[in-house]
C-alpha cells in the first residue's frame, strides 16, 4: 500500500534531520560512502522517499551523488553554512560553542552596519515597533521568561536587519534567528538576561527611532560584544 503524503513527509523530514545532525557531528565522516538501498533499510522507508532526503542534503552541501559509487559525504567547507537547517545542525553538535563564536562574529560584521543603515533608513512604523520590542524584552528578561524573551529577540533583530533596506542583509535573518533561538535551546543564554544586553537593545532601538547612526552602531557593538564575551567565557 503506498505511503500517504504526510506519512511520506514525516519520513523524509526524520531521514534529513538525522542524517544531517550525524554528519555535522562527525558520526558520519568526510569520504564515506551511502547508499540509497542502506538509507531504506535503516529508517523502513520507500526508497522514494529516501531519495528525496537525499536531495535535501545534497542541496545544502553535505551529500554528493556519485554514478557508480553512492552518497558521498562531503567535507565541511562545501557545506551550506548559511542554511538554517545546517546552522540548527551545528549549534546541536559537539563543536557548538565553535559555531556560535563564527556566527556571533557573523552578527559583529553585519549587525553593527545594518543597524547604522536602520537608523538612516527606517519607517515611523518601524521605529516604533523597536521601541515597543525592546520595551518587551526588558519585561520578560526582568521576568527571567526566556522562552518569551527569546521571540520578541528574534522580532526585533529581524526587523532591524529589515529596515536597513538591504535585501542582502535582510536575508541574513534566518540566520540571525538560528543563533538567537539556538543560544537559549541550548542552555548557552544566562537564566536573567545580562542589564547590559537590556540596555544595549534599548539604546539600538532609540538610536534608530532618533536617526543616529553613530549611536545605533555603537549600541549595536555593545550588544553583540557582551554576546561574544559570554561565550568565550
Amino acid at each position: 500500500m503506498p505511503q500517504s503524503p504526510a506519512v511520506a513527509r514525516v519520513g523524509r523530514n526524520a531521514l534529513s534531520e538525522t542524517l544531517g545532525r550525524e554528519i555535522v557531528d562527525g558520526a558520519i565522516n568526510p569520504g564515506d560512502v551511502l547508499t540509497l538501498e542502506s538509507l531504506q533499510q535503516r529508517f523502513a522507508v520507500s526508497r522514494t522517499v529516501a531519495r528525496d532526503s537525499v536531495k535535501v542534503l545534497e542541496s545544502h552541501g553535505l551529500l554528493y551523488s556519485k554514478r557508480r559509487i553512492g552518497l558521498v559525504v562531503m567535507e565541511p567547507e562545501h557545506w551550506d553554512v548559511f542554511s538554517p537547517a545546517v546552522i540548527s545542525w551545528r549549534l546541536a553538535s559537539a563543536n557548538a560553542r565553535g559555531a556560535f563564536i563564527e556566527l556571533t562574529q557573523l552578527r559583529i560584521a553585519v549587525e553593527t552596519e545594518a543597524a547604522a543603515m536602520a537608523a538612516r533608513r527606517r519607517t515611523q512604523e518601524q521605529a516604533h515597533r523597536l521601541l515597543e520590542l525592546a520595551a518587551t524584552m526588558r519585561k520578560l528578561g526582568e521576568a527571567e521568561q526566556l522562552e518569551e524573551f527569546m521571540v520578541a529577540d528574534v522580532d526585533f533583530h529581524r526587523l532591524m536587519l529589515k529596515a536597513g533596506g538591504n535585501s542582502m542583509f535582510a536575508a541574513l535573518a534566518d540566520v540571525v534567528a538560528e543563533v538567537l533561538t539556538g543560544r537559549t535551546d541550548h542552555g548557552l543564554m544566562p537564566t536573567r538576561p545580562m542589564p547590559e544586553a537590556l540596555d544595549a537593545h534599548d539604546g539600538v532601538a532609540r538610536a534608530i527611532a532618533e536617526q543616529n547612526p553613530f549611536e545605533a552602531r555603537r549600541h549595536m557593538e555593545i550588544l553583540v560584544d557582551e554576546v561574544r564575551s559570554a561565550l568565550e567565557e
